[in-house]
C-alpha cells in the first residue's frame, strides 16, 4: 500500500528556509548503536542526532549534535556479534549511560523545540539504512511512553539511496570517501561519528543537487 507524507504542503506562504525546502519537514540525522537487530528484543546502547541547518543562500550544513549512551532496558538482549562489531562494552564504568527515557528527553526535546523555530511541522529522520534507526527509536518511544515524538512515523530520507544516486556507493564509508569528506575506520561505528558523517554526506548531496539545478532545489515546491 502506498502512503504519502501526511502533512499539508506549506507552499509559498511558509516561513523562508529549511521548512520550504523539505515541504514543512525538518531533516534530522539519527544514528543508533544497538545490541542486535531486533528493536523489540535488543538493547539501544547509543543514540546521536545531528540537526541540519540552512544558510541564507539555501545551502545545508550539519548543526548541533545531541548524543548519549543508553542503559539497556530491563530484559534486553545483547548479541555478542553486535557488540564485537560496534565495540561497545555496556558494563564499562565510564560509559556514563542514562535510561532510555532520559536519553529520549535529551535528544528529542531539542528537536521538538527546533520545529517551532524553523517553521517546520514534523521532523523527518535522515539515516544510513534509516528504517533501522527509526525502528529502534519508535520501539524506545513505545517502551518509555515518551509523548509527542517529533519524527514522522514511517517516512525517512536515506543516504543509502542518496549515496547510490550521487556516487554509486551504498556503503557509508565508501560514499563519504567518494564525496571527499574523509573517513577514519578507528572512529567508525560510534553513534556520534556515524551520525556526523551521515549528516555531512546528506548535506553534500543536497547542496550538489542545488548547484546542478541552479538553486531550483530550494524553491517553495520542495522535494
Amino acid at each position: 500500500m502506498h502512503h504519502d507524507l501526511d502533512l499539508p504542503d506549506p507552499g509559498a506562504g511558509a516561513a523562508p528556509g529549511i521548512a520550504q525546502r523539505f515541504r514543512g519537514f525538518l531533516p534530522v540525522v539519527v544514528d543508533v548503536e544497538t545490541g542486535g537487530f531486533d528493536p523489540a528484543r535488543h538493547a539501544l546502547l547509543e543514540i546521536a542526532a545531528v540537526m541540519i541547518q540552512m544558510d541564507n543562500s539555501g545551502r545545508l550544513s550539519p548543526g548541533q549534535t545531541l548524543a548519549c549512551h543508553v542503559l539497556p532496558f530491563l530484559g534486553a538482549e545483547l548479541d555478542p556479534g553486535a557488540l564485537a562489531f560496534n565495540k561497545i562494552d555496556p558494563s564499562h564504568p565510564f560509559r556514563d549511560a542514562v535510561s532510555e527515557h532520559d536519553a529520549l528527553k535529551l535528544v528529542l526535546n531539542p528537536i521538538r523545540k527546533a520545529l517551532g523555530s524553523q517553521g517546520c511541522t514534523r521532523a523527518i529522520l535522515v539515516g544510513h539504512n534509516a528504517h533501522f534507526d527509526l525502528g529502534f527509536l519508535k520501539a524506545t518511544v513505545e517502551r518509555t511512553g515518551y509523548k509527542r515524538n517529533p519524527f514522522h512515523a514511517f517516512s525517512v530520507l536515506d543516504t543509502v539511496t542518496l549515496g547510490g544516486l550521487a556516487y554509486g556507493q551504498t556503503v557509508l564509508a565508501k560514499a563519504v570517501q567518494a564525496a571527499g569528506l574523509g573517513w577514519d575506520d578507528a572512529e567508525a561505528h560510534s553513534a556520534i561519528y556515524d551520525a556526523e558523517k551521515t549528516a555531512a554526506l546528506f548535506c553534500d548531496v543536497v547542496n550538489r543537487w542545488r548547484d546542478l539545478t541552479g538553486g531550483a532545489g530550494g524553491s517553495a515546491t520542495g522535494v
